[in-house]
């Protein structure tokens, strides 16, 4: 088995780690109710982070956005900033954690405290037992999310069930077959769309995009046709189901919980670089951190 495969196979005994350590001093940093936060990180960490901000401010639990850290506006004020970084050695979270401090307080969730944000954040919630050797995130993404989720008392016992749900469902062969994939999402699940499409490319080199739903319908709904697939995370809005199947696509709408859906695309994903004779813990062009030369 890849790194990749294991990795994936640990997903339910990591979040269970996670939701015991979300109400415990391990996660005394992360933001109360009321404060004004920024959520960032790069790549898999990015659309965690906007899948957070999306979870935390539909909950009530105060204004939260999401940015790439290349994109963060200084301009803007916030009460804290939470980082997402596996290896926290990424040079833009770096950068930005540097910049911001003695200004904003800070808090980093990483896999490895022995790295540079160590003396860049605040503070770090560390998850090293959701740490990774692949170069594709699967684990700790969802471990974080994770964490955050129960620190905003979102998550529950049936999440993990759908996931070792999704671990034991076959994948249907129109799966392997389909020549493109369209994720869906709509608030939080925005975000796991955005990481389903990313994870599609990086493992696979499949064919994906990603859009807010209610977005489909203007214009990204022209590629739907027989061979394609279309795969909504959460509820669909009315309608568009019968719009995808009209055109001769095939329509994906899970039943598990979301997050735990995205672990049915991580399966998906694995299994036709397998079939493309892909190995994908080294994905091509692609590094476990982007170190930049100079930073």
């Amino acid at each position: 088995m890849s790194y990749a495969e294991t990795e994936t196979a640990s997903q339910p005994a990591c979040w269970r780690r996670a939701a015991a350590l979300a109400g415990g001093p391990g996660a005394a940093a992360l933001p109360v109710a009321g404060e004004r936060v920024a959520v960032v990180g790069c790549g898999t960490s990015f659309y965690m982070a906007q899948a957070y901000a999306g979870l935390r401010e539909g909950s009530g639990q105060g204004e939260s956005d999401a940015f790439a850290a290349s994109e963060f506006p200084f301009g803007r004020g916030y009460d804290r900033v939470v980082a997402l970084t596996r290896s926290g050695t990424t040079t833009e979270v770096l950068e930005l954690l540097n910049r911001l401090r003695g200004t904003t307080p800070t808090v980093a969730v990483t896999a490895d405290p022995r790295t540079p944000v160590r003396a860049a954040a605040d503070a770090l919630v560390v998850l090293d037992f959701a740490d990774e050797r692949s170069v594709v995130q699967t684990r700790f993404a969802t471990t974080a999310l994770t964490l955050l989720r129960a620190h905003l008392g979102l998550h529950s016992d049936a999440v993990v069930a759908d996931a070792e749900a999704a671990l034991a469902e076959p994948l249907p062969d129109e799966l392997l077959r389909s020549t493109q994939f369209s994720f869906l999402g709509r608030g939080w699940t925005v975000g796991l769309a955005h990481e389903a499409a990313l994870k599609m490319k990086e493992a696979s080199l499949s064919w994906t995009e990603s859009y807010p739903a209610m977005e489909y319908r203007h214009g990204p709904i022209s590629i739907s046709t027989t061979g394609t697939t279309t795969w909504m995370f959460g509820e669909a809005p009315e309608g568009l189901p019968e719009q995808v199947r009209a055109t001769g696509a095939q329509w994906v709408n899970g039943s598990l919980d979301p997050l735990a859906d995205l672990v049915r695309v991580q399966r998906l994903a694995l299994a036709r670089a397998a079939a493309r004779g892909l190995d994908p813990d080294l994905p091509r062009h692609l590094s476990r951190s982007v170190v930049l030369d100079g930073a």
